[in-house]
């Protein structure tokens, strides 16, 4: 369980489908939303878009691994689909902020990698979120406000990555993909492989 977070605009969106197009058996885990659909969404693909009652429904019945309220809409990971790709043996990624990341670890310990995207500048977080042409003034201006308390939670993570060039970024995520597959807590049926080997060595 890969887990992407950064201040909006910092590009954790732009490097999850980098890694989507480029890592074999990786799959993006689609969060519920209340918000509306930006130009261009796909419900079941984007998000899950749906009213509050689900959502307020899906909470009560503890079908979220995470769940919070962001800039006054709810979002969540719903349970049944993460746990179903961890079953076959791939591996999943989220597009979560820090309340999200904690409630994640909180609930699958160790098996949750957390890195944090930073941007190069505060002018280069400003000038990305203007590009985007998706957002108000107030509502950038909102969001530049709670940047910085969401950057002051990049101790929680286990990884960062400062986002000044797209295509670093995304191989520096590649690398720490592939490290965790390297861990030894990982590697199934690691004990009796090198137990196999110790044995042919003392015959």
């Amino acid at each position: 369980m890969l887990v992407l977070s950064s201040p909006s605009g910092a590009g954790k969106t732009t490097i999850a489908r980098e890694l989507l197009a480029r890592v074999p058996d990786l799959n993006m885990s689609v969060s519920a939303t209340t918000r509306a659909p930006r130009p261009g969404e796909i419900d079941g693909q984007d998000y899950y878009f749906i009213s509050d009652e689900k959502f307020n429904e899906m909470v009560e019945n503890n079908e979220f691994l995470e769940h919070a309220m962001v800039f006054g809409n709810s979002y969540g990971t719903p349970s049944a689909p993460v746990f179903e790709t961890l079953k076959q043996g791939k591996d999943v990624l989220f597009d979560v902020d820090w309340q999200g990341t904690q409630q994640l670890h909180g609930r699958a310990g160790d098996d949750v990698v957390r890195l944090f995207i930073l941007p190069p500048s505060h002018d280069e977080l400003e000038d990305r979120l203007r590009g985007r042409k998706l957002d108000s003034e107030e509502v950038i201006s909102s969001r530049m406000a709670k940047a910085a308390n969401e950057m002051a939670h990049y101790e929680e993570y286990d990884y960062i990555v400062i986002n000044s060039k797209l295509e670093d970024s995304v191989q520096e995520v590649q690398m720490v993909l592939r490290a965790e597959h390297l861990r030894k807590s990982r590697r199934k049926g690691l004990y009796e492989f090198v137990r196999g080997l110790c044995d042919e060595e003392n015959s």
